[in-house]
């Protein structure tokens, strides 16, 4: 049940969010009006690439070490082949509600050379996800199981941190093929993850210069106000404008 108070209180704060945020009183900060589904899909992408983004940070660069210089190797082993299924399988997820989101605001024909790189970035992310869930995932859970059966038959596999594997492969043949295996796909896996984590960055920077995010200061502002001024006038002097008089 904790689980499901956490995820009410996330959508309890997310429904404060659009309550005071400006499309609920019918205009942006701007003036304009702002379509409601747009608003939504825009909210998809923002929601679901940050969680995906999040997700790969913790994960890669915190998560992964901290477990693996405080559990011993097998326990931290056996806990990433739990964890990786669902992580990818998430950041999938995320990845593809993003494309989706993001193609739809962006449509392909009329989308700008970068929006089309940035949409890039994003079906690269997705595809690098899916490649670890579906084939390197399998692949390095799989060798994994087969490697601790031979190491626990050397005793070997409970220390904490740094394995005692290579001194035992050395006089190990099929240790030392099992590692070379192991190594290889799990390189892999890992540029994989690198490479989708790296393609999530990119599109951040395009999101971080974006309209709702960038910074408007003072000289803007009052730009931004003179040429409403201007347009109110021109609109003024239209309604103004005499009447062709009938030459008859």
């Amino acid at each position: 049940m904790a689980w499901i108070t956490r995820f009410l209180t996330a959508v309890a704060f997310l429904a404060v969010g659009v309550i005071f945020s400006p499309e609920t009183f019918g205009s942006k900060s701007d003036g304009t009006k702002s379509p409601n589904l747009s608003s939504f899909i825009k909210l998809a992408h923002l929601l679901s690439f940050s969680t995906a983004w999040g997700a790969a940070l913790w994960v890669t660069f915190i998560g992964g070490i901290i477990m693996f210089k405080n559990l011993p190797r097998h326990q931290f082993g056996n806990l990433q082949s739990k964890m990786f299924p669902a992580y990818f399988s998430m950041v999938g997820v995320c990845c593809a509600i993003s494309v989706a989101a993001f193609g739809y605001l962006h449509p392909w024909k009329s989308a700008t050379m970068p929006e089309k790189y940035q949409l890039g970035f994003l079906v690269s992310a997705f595809a690098f996800n899916l490649s670890n869930l579906f084939v390197f995932t399998p692949m390095t859970i799989e060798m994994m199981k087969q490697r601790h059966k031979v190491e626990r038959e050397a005793n070997i596999g409970d220390e904490i941190g740094w394995s005692k594997n290579q001194e035992a492969a050395k006089t190990n043949p099929k240790l030392a093929a099992m590692n070379k295996k192991f190594g290889m796909i799990h390189g892999l896996s890992s540029l994989a993850n690198i490479m989708s984590f790296g393609s999530l960055a990119m599109h951040s920077w395009f999101l971080a210069g974006s309209r709702a995010l960038a910074w408007v200061g003072p000289k803007s502002v009052t730009t931004l106000a003179t040429a409403k001024s201007i347009t109110k006038k021109k609109s003024t002097k239209k309604c103004k404008s005499p009447l062709p008089q009938n030459s008859s």
